[in-house]
């Protein structure tokens, strides 16, 4: 029987969040908190994975109280068990203090039943780092298989699991042992409506919270902004594109027009190439 550990993280929703023009960081009060995308991709496969090997799923997550919410909507994706590390010593926490504390929480998780699957999510939408999943692999000394579109097989008796891992131009099949940490792209699954007994358990779901020192032997310097090496100076919206030029006339002057855009294009191009 397989047990799987889903690392998810709550997160603003881009789509909505806007910027302080003041200070030129994301003003996290404007937009809902959700579960970050890709992670319920993740918690999805997970889900199938128990319903076709058997076993339990565990998730877990570092963040505020609030984020209960993402818990429980890996829940009612069909989860068996939510874990939430909250501590005002987590604040500030960058990849790598992050991995530290869900390592620590995963460790914790398998002294009552051993782990033999991580899985979480390529990247979160609010950091786009990916950085997360494959440093947690290295802090618990198992194979990270990234990119993951597809899982073949898992087989805990022999101690393998294959899978597809993405590649620009197509993919390649990846054999590792067990344990090991996928992180896997949206089109692994599709993530379904939840059906009313999982809603239901969800709405009345409460996560077994812990604090910093419930994680046993843990490193203090290594948490939060003390154990963060990485600084953020500065964040900005993108320029917004300039408008293009309408092209106007018969389909001889647009094609016309249209060659001498590019040639004007590929000469400024040179130019570069040259100044480099």
């Amino acid at each position: 029987m397989l047990h799987i550990v889903a690392c998810i993280k709550q997160v603003p929703d881009t789509k909505i969040i806007k910027m302080n023009p003041k200070t030129n960081t994301m003003d996290r009060a404007s937009a809902p908190a959700i579960l970050n995308p890709y992670d319920a991709h993740a918690v999805e496969e997970a889900v199938r994975l128990k319903n076709r090997y058997g076993g339990v799923v565990s998730v877990v997550t570092m963040g505020p109280p609030p984020a209960v919410k993402a818990i429980r909507k890996c829940i009612e994706i069909g989860a068996d068990a939510g874990y939430l590390v909250t501590d005002r010593a987590f604040a500030g926490a960058d990849t790598l203090a992050t991995s530290y504390a869900i390592t620590k929480a995963i460790e914790k998780i398998a002294e009552s039943q051993p782990v033999d699957l991580v899985i979480c999510g390529k990247m979160t939408i609010d950091g786009d780092t990916g950085q997360v999943g494959p440093g947690v692999a290295r802090r618990l000394d198992i194979p990270p298989l990234t990119c993951v579109k597809k899982v073949v097989e898992i087989n805990k008796e022999q101690g393998y699991a294959i899978v597809h891992r993405k590649l620009e131009d197509g993919y390649e099949v990846i054999q590792s042992t067990l344990p090991c940490l996928f992180s896997v792209e949206k089109e692994i699954n599709e993530v379904p409506y939840s059906p009313l007994p999982n809603m239901l358990r969800a709405a009345r779901y409460n996560p077994v919270v812990w604090s910093v020192d419930d994680l046993g032997d843990i490193d203090r310097t290594q948490l939060g902004l003390k154990g963060s090496p990485t600084i953020v100076a500065k964040v900005w919206p993108p320029e917004k594109p300039k408008g293009g030029e309408m092209l106007e006339g018969s389909v001889s002057e647009q094609i016309a027009r249209l060659m001498e855009v590019l040639h004007d294009k590929q000469r400024l191009f040179r130019v570069k190439e040259e100044q480099i």
